[in-house]
């Protein structure tokens, strides 16, 4: 199912959405293989994984504005005609993400993470071990993020592409040696994660580095740049860190039902992570686009591609939404042999299904959005619907014994929430202001 007509900017959609797409879908593939191979090991490590697995799912994507951040300001620039002020605002990024990696390795506690998590006394240590191991690879997965933010901005989707693949490529092999051949368990599943996480931040750095020669730029810190990156992140990270305390809240929800309960909703959540980043596809190049036709003044332009984008994504959800349907007897059993689990996850992942399209229009909108630098609007939007539709929703199933389907429905309310907050702004003018730089 794709759009019926015909646009001018379908062509550029296709050309940064496709190696988007393929990239995007290789982030999570960390996780996801982590899944698969630790899944074999037994449903107590699975959950263990579950439990760390999400926590460093969301405290990573909180940092997400070093990509988001980097790619509008940069694709402004790239539509002004300043290629040398875009590479400058590639390196701020890259100094920023450097700073913040390493002091979240060395903040991070994992025990009473854990603890907070609900986790039992079984699958406790699994979740600790894989935590306080991932944790290391921080600082090269922020370069990796703020690296990828400065190529998007650029309009250049196929390197990150082409880095995702290979990285994950090597994190399948170290992966199955350590875990398999030196025996290592779920330790072998986290460092091989780690060691392809900083290969990818090495390449991110070299080819930055090659663009600042090119466009004679500094590599020094600038203060302003920086700052201008922070001020904006701070916004992203209230968007941010009010989407993931859901999927925090679910997560540690689904762990006090019970262990199947939580094993089950690590499969689900890591494929709706790996559909959800698929989509997003659009979302980056709606980043890319949005920030270019802004930056060159052309808001005519930055709506009609909007409005393209979404048609895209509605039709791309739908696609998703069958797939999924069709292949779930398929996909279930690469991640787990108990029965329990299997059964519990095919009903779950038919409601991740169902939520492919309407997952699909807010992850548009989303990238739209931020690619307009319209970033307090999204902060106050997702805290509502986070704090005014899910919280309450999650509490009731809670507090009134509901099980993994009915958490999975708070799920769904919450999207709707999302899409309803993003839609009544996007229907208005306020977020197409033009210009090389947004005005806070």
């Amino acid at each position: 199912m794709l759009p019926a007509r015909r646009s001018p900017h379908d062509r550029e959609i296709v050309r940064l959405a496709l190696p988007a797409f393929g990239a995007l879908a290789a982030e999570p593939l960390y996780i996801l293989v982590d899944t698969a191979i630790v899944g074999h090991l037994g449903t107590n490590p699975l959950a263990g994984l579950a439990v760390a697995g999400t926590v460093l799912t969301a405290t990573f994507a909180i940092f997400n504005f070093l990509a988001y951040s980097t790619t509008g300001a940069v694709a402004r620039q790239v539509g002004a005609g300043n290629r040398r002020a875009a590479a400058e605002n590639g390196v701020d990024g890259l100094w920023l993400a450097t700073g913040l990696g390493v002091g979240l390795a060395v903040l991070a506690f994992a025990p009473v993470i854990v603890d907070a998590m609900g986790a039992s006394a079984r699958v406790h240590p699994f979740a600790q071990t894989y935590l306080r191991l991932s944790i290391v690879g921080a600082p090269a997965l922020l370069i990796t993020l703020a690296g990828a933010g400065y190529l998007r901005g650029l309009q250049d989707t196929r390197t990150t592409l082409v880095i995702a693949v290979v990285s994950n490529a090597a994190n399948v092999v170290i992966e199955l040696f350590f875990v398999y051949g030196l025996d290592l368990g779920i330790a072998g599943s986290a460092w091989g994660t780690v060691l392809a996480q900083y290969g990818a931040a090495l390449a991110y750095v070299a080819i930055t580095a090659r663009s600042v020669r090119r466009e004679h730029a500094s590599v020094r810190p600038q203060a302003a740049g920086i700052r201008a990156s922070a001020s904006v992140g701070g916004r992203l990270v209230v968007r941010t860190g009010s989407l993931l305390a859901a999927f925090l809240a679910a997560t540690a929800i689904a762990s006090r039902i019970g262990d199947d309960d939580v094993a089950a909703h690590q499969i689900a959540f890591q494929v709706f992570l790996f559909l959800g980043l698929s989509l997003d596809a659009l979302a980056i190049a709606g980043q890319a686009m949005i920030g270019r036709f802004l930056g060159a003044e052309n808001a005519g332009e930055a709506r009609a591609a909007a409005r393209r984008m979404i048609e895209w994504g509605v039709a791309v959800g739908v696609v998703f939404g069958v797939l999924l349907v069709v292949l779930r007897p398929v996909i279930v059993p690469l991640f787990t042999p108990d029965s329990d689990v299997q059964a519990l996850a095919l009903q779950v992942l038919l409601i991740v299904a169902a939520m492919q399209p309407l997952s699909a229009v807010v992850f548009v909108l989303d990238g739209i959005l931020i690619g307009a630098g319209d970033v307090t609007y999204l902060a106050v939007a997702m805290l509502v619907a986070t704090v005014g539709v899910f919280a309450p929703a999650a509490a009731a199933v809670l507090v009134f014994g509901g099980g993994l389907l009915w958490l999975w429905g708070a799920l769904v309310l919450w999207m709707g929430a999302r899409c309803v907050g993003m839609a009544v702004r996007y229907v208005g003018s306020r977020w197409q202001v033009t210009g090389a730089v947004r005005a806070a």
